[in-house]
């Protein structure tokens, strides 16, 4: 999306910004004192819009993480309940951009019309198509259409009879496409190994006739929509495409408080990815609403924009983030907001890692001032910290001390025996247990 050359509005310095930025996902909040129950886990997500979903377990999976930060220690097997949880189901799981997410069932109508797309097929427009699947559903499909005709449709019949169920049990021939096959793009079959099945079943769960009924191992399964989501949540046409983009960038503005049309809905690294004409005006739309005011951001050169329902207050936070968190899932923006250049690590060849594998941001008031690699041994029952590095000019004594009693406050909710800290320097010297 182009930068405006000369952003308009009110200069916000780049500390009130910070501060509003968390403020916005709720790190101003004290919190809660004593059990926290699921009225607080709803709030918090109503806060953050969206809990990013990933299959890395090296510590835990990374959507219990965003509540913990927020939160503190938290029973997970609640949020199961609220993701997967039947009739107390009170979340889905659908693409939030590229991102596999969980979403409040409130958001679900405002996807009807990404679903109906899908099933049109838009990616396939010449022109700025709306993104409605991950590229791995697009090229399956293209492919899939000329060579299966009818494929899909034996895929959903089998999801009727037996489901819920995985892509490999929804395969209606036992066909398996091997490494040696031709197929012009590598992450259909290959990279990720995704079956002529799973490509079906996972265009079927674009297009919303089917949903995620619950995970086994974490592999999805599958299942009709209707017998998976709530009644009333389902009838009807919903929103029109128009008034759903705009609510949906009211979700992000929300979320992010303060943030460049790219933040909140920009087609790449984007909270919401609208395609670039869409995201202009619809953005102008909420301008002229009042709900969004255009501001400078000091140091940034791209117009920002204001949620005017944001609030400036003082953040005492102290948190360890997930990598997708969504304060920090836009890496361009949290180097802008936090002065923290990050780069998970588990996409990194070893040999050329810094900080570490799967390195947590440490959140300490309103400032990131370090990078905590976390590994859960389960085996021995320890938080395992191999790598910690302080950032530049943040000293380590005012660090070390609230940054181990988050340590075992983690400890405690993943059911860990102690911290164990073997990283070679100064801060994880100064960390006692």
């Amino acid at each position: 999306m182009a930068a405006v050359r000369r952003p308009g509005g009110e200069l916000i310095p780049i500390d009130a910004a910070r501060r509003i930025a968390l403020n916005a996902q709720g790190f101003a909040e004290p919190k809660p004192s004593g059990r926290v129950d699921v009225r607080h886990l709803r709030r918090a997500i109503d806060r953050v819009g969206v809990l990013q979903l990933d299959s890395v377990n090296v510590l835990c999976r990374s959507h219990y993480l965003p509540l913990f930060a927020r939160l503190g220690p938290y029973s997970r097997t609640a949020l199961d309940r609220m993701c997967w949880g039947g009739a107390k189901r009170e979340l889905f799981e659908y693409f939030w951009g590229h991102k596999a997410s969980l979403l409040p069932l409130s958001s679900y109508p405002l996807m009807r019309w990404r679903m109906r797309a899908a099933e049109r097929q838009d990616w396939n427009a010449p022109l700025d198509p709306d993104l409605t699947a991950p590229w791995s559903v697009v090229a399956g499909m293209r492919r899939l259409s000329v060579e299966r005709p009818g494929f899909v449709e034996d895929v959903l019949a089998i999801v009727t009879e037996r489901g819920p169920l995985t892509a490999g049990e929804a395969n209606p021939d036992g066909l398996r496409r091997k490494r040696t096959d031709p197929d012009p793009d590598p992450t259909t079959g290959r990279m990720w190994n995704w079956q002529d099945a799973k490509i079906a079943i996972e265009y079927l769960f674009c297009t919303g006739r089917v949903a995620i009924a619950g995970r086994r191992n974490f592999e999805r399964l599958y299942d009709l929509t209707e017998r998976v989501l709530p009644a009333d949540v389902l009838p009807g046409p919903g929103p029109t495409a128009d008034e759903a983009r705009r609510e949906l960038v009211r979700i992000s503005a929300r979320s992010l408080g303060i943030a460049t049309a790219r933040e909140l809905c920009g087609a790449t690294g984007g909270h919401f990815p609208l395609p670039t004409a869409t995201a202009k005006r619809v953005i102008g739309e909420l301008v002229d609403t009042g709900e969004l005011v255009p501001v400078r951001v000091e140091g940034v050169p791209q117009q920002g924009y204001l949620w005017s329902d944001a609030e400036d207050q003082p953040v005492r936070a102290r948190a360890l983030l997930s990598p997708f968190d969504t304060l920090i899932w836009n890496r361009d923006r949290t180097h802008r907001l936090f002065d923290f250049f990050y780069r998970i690590g588990i996409y990194t060849p070893a040999a050329q890692r810094v900080h570490g594998y799967y390195v947590l941001p440490f959140l300490l008031g309103d400032r990131l001032v370090a990078r905590v690699d976390l590994k859960a041994d389960r085996r021995n029952s320890a938080l395992v910290v191999p790598t910690i590095t302080a950032e530049p000019g943040i000293p380590d004594a005012d660090i070390a001390e609230p940054l181990a009693a988050e340590l075992d406050l983690m400890a405690d909710w993943l059911e860990l025996d102690r911290v164990l800290v073997t990283a070679d320097s100064d801060l994880g010297r100064a960390l006692t247990f």
